[in-house]
């Protein structure tokens, strides 16, 4: 997708004046990245260079290459976003924002929480709500938080007790994160079915979906396939969460099957895997 150019003529003062937009401050081949890491977490680099981490959960995580167990191989990191408080999305948020300094992002309830726990900093963290958009990388990157049909908690096990003690984790969301050049990357998160997914899709038009596919705490294939089709209408789609646990049943080629002919695209790709749009 390539940026437009925009000529603006101005009335002011009784004298036409005219001005072009000003270029580009990324190179017109420059592509949105997209590493896919296993479950949900996903790194993201902009096509500015700046990179995102969603759902950071790879040292814990059995489908994450071996490489990206070492959190460094991630190398720089500006942003971190959280969907929801379950283990299986904030495993190394903690450890995560340390090494790098990035600032952490998620729904209000969920951020509270880890400051409470210890988890973040003030100065690095930024609360937010479904509606909500922010801009920590600037201007030409929004990032905008939608609703997730599905729950919260942040579970934590003292290493010495072994009891685990259970916190509030606010209400789960998703993403829309819109790059410098309009392409919009819909990350969903946990989440059922929902109605809301045909506004979604209507009033944002994500260009690609990361959807959630293994059932039990997510759709299955046949929910997401539905939902692609009929309510979001993505050009493209990632299959995601699936196959990290036993309970998510569901495969990349029910995923495709339960669409049929469809015009959006779906790349059924392995942890590891990157794609450039």
């Amino acid at each position: 997708m390539e940026m437009e150019r925009r000529d603006f003529l101005k009335l002011a003062a009784g004298a036409l004046t005219y001005s072009l937009a000003t270029e580009p401050a990324f190179p017109q081949t420059a592509k949105v990245e997209v590493h896919w890491l296993g479950q949900a977490t996903t790194k993201l680099t902009t096509l500015t260079g700046k990179v995102i981490v969603i759902d950071p959960f790879l040292t814990g995580n059995p489908k994450t290459p071996p490489q990206y167990k070492n959190l460094d191989a991630l190398g720089k990191v500006d942003v971190i976003l959280v969907t929801h408080g379950h283990g299986d999305h904030t495993g190394d948020v903690k450890e995560l924002a340390a090494r790098t300094g990035a600032a952490v992002l998620g729904p209000a309830g969920l951020v509270s929480t880890m400051l409470d726990l210890g988890w973040v900093s003030a100065e690095k963290s930024v609360r937010f709500g479904k509606g909500g958009r922010v801009n920590p990388l600037g201007p030409q990157i929004t990032i905008t938080q939608v609703r997730a049909e599905h729950s919260s908690e942040i579970t934590v096990v003292d290493p010495v007790t072994k009891k685990s003690t259970t916190y509030p984790g606010g209400e789960p969301g998703g993403f829309i994160v819109e790059f410098e050049n309009g392409f919009k990357l819909y990350h969903m998160g946990d989440t059922g079915l929902f109605g809301d997914l045909r506004l979604i899709g209507e009033y944002y038009k994500p260009d690609l979906a990361m959807i959630p596919i293994g059932g039990h705490f997510v759709m299955d294939p046949r929910d997401a396939a539905y939902a692609t089709k009929e309510m979001l209408r993505p050009k493209f789609a990632i299959p995601i969460h699936y196959g990290t646990f036993p309970v998510l049943r569901g495969t990349p080629q029910e995923y495709q099957a339960a669409l049929g002919q469809t015009t959006t695209q779906v790349f059924p790709i392995s942890p590891g895997d990157t794609l450039r749009f």
